[in-house]
Protein backbone atom coordinates (compact mmCIF):
# COMPACT_ATOMS: atom_id res chain seq x y z
CA UNK A 1 0.00 0.00 0.00
CA UNK A 2 1.57 3.47 -1.42
CA UNK A 3 1.63 6.90 1.02
CA UNK A 4 -0.68 8.20 -1.13
CA UNK A 5 -3.62 5.93 -0.12
CA UNK A 6 -3.02 6.68 3.68
CA UNK A 7 -3.16 10.87 2.73
CA UNK A 8 -7.07 12.07 3.64
CA UNK A 9 -8.31 12.97 0.75
CA UNK A 10 -9.06 17.09 1.45
CA UNK A 11 -12.77 18.38 0.72
CA UNK A 12 -14.87 20.82 2.06
CA UNK A 13 -18.83 20.62 1.88
CA UNK A 14 -20.83 23.43 1.60
CA UNK A 15 -24.57 23.76 1.21
CA UNK A 16 -24.56 19.81 0.38
CA UNK A 17 -21.72 20.34 -2.45
CA UNK A 18 -18.63 18.09 -1.84
CA UNK A 19 -16.02 20.61 -3.06
CA UNK A 20 -12.35 18.63 -3.92
CA UNK A 21 -9.50 20.74 -2.42
CA UNK A 22 -6.94 18.62 -4.13
CA UNK A 23 -3.95 18.57 -6.09
CA UNK A 24 -2.39 20.96 -3.06
CA UNK A 25 -2.44 24.38 -3.86
CA UNK A 26 1.77 24.22 -4.21
CA UNK A 27 4.56 26.06 -2.70
CA UNK A 28 3.72 29.59 -2.04
CA UNK A 29 0.53 28.45 0.00
CA UNK A 30 2.42 25.84 2.17
CA UNK A 31 5.09 28.24 2.71
CA UNK A 32 2.78 31.28 3.88
CA UNK A 33 0.58 28.54 5.96
CA UNK A 34 3.62 27.36 7.68
CA UNK A 35 4.88 30.78 8.25
CA UNK A 36 1.92 31.72 9.94
CA UNK A 37 1.04 28.49 11.64
CA UNK A 38 4.73 28.94 13.37
CA UNK A 39 4.55 32.81 14.32
CA UNK A 40 0.48 31.91 16.15
CA UNK A 41 1.72 28.46 17.42
CA UNK A 42 5.12 30.67 19.46
CA UNK A 43 2.20 33.17 20.33
CA UNK A 44 -0.61 30.72 22.05
CA UNK A 45 2.51 28.49 24.14
CA UNK A 46 1.12 27.66 27.68
CA UNK A 47 -2.29 29.30 26.89
CA UNK A 48 -5.51 26.80 26.48
CA UNK A 49 -5.54 27.63 22.42
CA UNK A 50 -4.55 25.62 19.58
CA UNK A 51 -3.66 26.55 15.97
CA UNK A 52 -4.51 24.28 13.51
CA UNK A 53 -3.07 23.82 9.61
CA UNK A 54 -4.86 22.78 7.29
CA UNK A 55 -6.13 19.34 9.22
CA UNK A 56 -9.12 20.39 11.04
CA UNK A 57 -12.75 20.64 9.41
CA UNK A 58 -14.59 23.80 11.34
CA UNK A 59 -18.18 22.03 10.98
CA UNK A 60 -19.79 25.55 10.84
CA UNK A 61 -24.02 24.39 11.97
CA UNK A 62 -23.83 20.73 12.87
CA UNK A 63 -26.92 21.21 14.68
CA UNK A 64 -28.62 21.60 10.79
CA UNK A 65 -26.56 19.42 8.94
CA UNK A 66 -22.83 18.02 8.46
CA UNK A 67 -21.86 20.82 6.09
CA UNK A 68 -17.98 21.56 6.86
CA UNK A 69 -14.64 23.29 5.61
CA UNK A 70 -11.03 23.36 6.15
CA UNK A 71 -9.80 26.49 6.73
CA UNK A 72 -6.02 27.16 6.16
CA UNK A 73 -5.10 28.16 9.61
CA UNK A 74 -8.10 28.26 12.88
CA UNK A 75 -7.31 28.94 16.48
CA UNK A 76 -9.64 27.80 18.86
CA UNK A 77 -9.98 28.01 22.50
CA UNK A 78 -13.16 26.09 22.99
CA UNK A 79 -11.76 22.76 23.34
CA UNK A 80 -14.86 20.91 24.21
CA UNK A 81 -16.45 21.51 20.66
CA UNK A 82 -13.39 19.28 19.39
CA UNK A 83 -14.21 16.15 18.38
CA UNK A 84 -11.75 13.56 16.32
CA UNK A 85 -10.73 16.12 13.20
CA UNK A 86 -13.54 18.36 13.35
CA UNK A 87 -14.65 21.37 15.43
CA UNK A 88 -18.06 22.37 15.87
CA UNK A 89 -17.69 25.73 18.02
CA UNK A 90 -17.00 29.27 17.06
CA UNK A 91 -12.96 29.38 15.96
CA UNK A 92 -11.15 32.44 17.76
CA UNK A 93 -9.42 33.21 13.97
CA UNK A 94 -9.12 31.89 10.27
CA UNK A 95 -6.60 32.52 8.10
CA UNK A 96 -7.04 31.13 4.60
CA UNK A 97 -4.18 31.71 2.16
CA UNK A 98 -5.68 32.15 -1.64
CA UNK A 99 -4.74 29.25 -4.30
CA UNK A 100 -6.03 29.65 -7.85
CA UNK A 101 -8.46 26.62 -7.51
CA UNK A 102 -10.21 28.19 -3.62
CA UNK A 103 -9.36 32.28 -4.68
CA UNK A 104 -13.05 32.61 -5.33
CA UNK A 105 -14.74 30.42 -2.65
CA UNK A 106 -12.44 32.10 0.25
CA UNK A 107 -13.98 35.34 -0.78
CA UNK A 108 -17.39 34.92 -1.30
CA UNK A 109 -18.98 31.80 0.28
CA UNK A 110 -16.25 31.04 3.02
CA UNK A 111 -16.20 34.34 3.92
CA UNK A 112 -19.75 34.47 4.61
CA UNK A 113 -19.72 31.28 6.44
CA UNK A 114 -17.68 32.89 8.73
CA UNK A 115 -19.22 36.09 9.14
CA UNK A 116 -22.15 34.02 9.96
CA UNK A 117 -20.92 31.68 12.36
CA UNK A 118 -19.32 34.99 14.10
CA UNK A 119 -15.40 34.00 13.65
CA UNK A 120 -14.40 37.50 14.83
CA UNK A 121 -11.29 38.10 13.25
CA UNK A 122 -10.71 36.79 9.03
CA UNK A 123 -7.43 36.79 6.77
CA UNK A 124 -7.11 36.43 3.39
CA UNK A 125 -3.26 35.89 2.61
CA UNK A 126 -1.87 35.96 -1.46
CA UNK A 127 1.31 34.11 -1.83
CA UNK A 128 1.65 37.16 -4.34
CA UNK A 129 2.20 39.13 -1.31
CA UNK A 130 -1.22 40.59 0.07
CA UNK A 131 -3.23 40.14 3.64
CA UNK A 132 -6.74 41.48 3.68
CA UNK A 133 -7.72 41.57 7.28
CA UNK A 134 -11.55 41.71 8.55
CA UNK A 135 -13.26 42.17 11.32
CA UNK A 136 -16.52 41.14 12.54
CA UNK A 137 -19.12 44.40 13.01
CA UNK A 138 -22.52 43.68 14.09
CA UNK A 139 -21.93 40.49 12.74
CA UNK A 140 -20.61 41.69 9.13
CA UNK A 141 -16.96 41.74 8.05
CA UNK A 142 -15.39 45.21 7.86
CA UNK A 143 -12.25 45.24 5.67
CA UNK A 144 -10.20 46.41 8.55
CA UNK A 145 -6.23 46.37 6.92
CA UNK A 146 -5.21 45.62 3.35
CA UNK A 147 -1.59 45.58 3.14
CA UNK A 148 0.53 44.61 -0.42
CA UNK A 149 3.77 43.57 0.44
CA UNK A 150 6.60 45.42 -0.88
CA UNK A 151 10.13 44.11 0.28
CA UNK A 152 12.93 46.20 -2.15
CA UNK A 153 14.61 48.23 0.53
CA UNK A 154 15.18 50.75 -2.39
CA UNK A 155 11.40 51.02 -3.48
CA UNK A 156 9.70 54.41 -1.26
CA UNK A 157 6.73 51.80 -0.55
CA UNK A 158 8.83 49.60 1.41
CA UNK A 159 6.94 47.39 3.80
CA UNK A 160 8.37 44.07 4.84
CA UNK A 161 9.24 45.06 8.49
CA UNK A 162 5.43 46.45 8.99
CA UNK A 163 4.15 44.76 12.01
CA UNK A 164 0.40 43.27 12.23
CA UNK A 165 -1.26 41.73 15.02
CA UNK A 166 -3.92 39.49 16.15
CA UNK A 167 -6.45 41.42 17.67
CA UNK A 168 -7.99 38.49 19.78
CA UNK A 169 -4.16 37.97 20.76
CA UNK A 170 -2.42 41.14 21.12
CA UNK A 171 0.86 40.04 21.95
CA UNK A 172 0.95 37.30 18.67
CA UNK A 173 2.74 40.03 16.13
CA UNK A 174 4.65 39.32 13.06
CA UNK A 175 6.04 41.43 9.65
CA UNK A 176 4.53 41.57 6.32
CA UNK A 177 8.55 40.16 5.23
CA UNK A 178 7.80 37.19 8.21
CA UNK A 179 4.16 36.09 6.62
CA UNK A 180 5.75 36.10 3.53
CA UNK A 181 9.26 34.55 3.65
CA UNK A 182 10.80 31.79 1.89
CA UNK A 183 8.88 32.69 -1.44
CA UNK A 184 11.13 33.94 -4.22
Amino acid sequence: MGMAEFERKKDEKIDGVIYDMSPSPGYGHFMVNGNLYTIIKQGLKGSICRVSMENFDFQYHPEINDDYVCPDIMIVCDRKHLKGGAYSGTPNFIAETLSHSTAKRDKTEKKDIYEKAGVEEYWIVSPLGSVEIYYLQEGKYVLEQNYMLQDDKEEKDYNADTEICLRAFPHIKMTLGEIFEGID
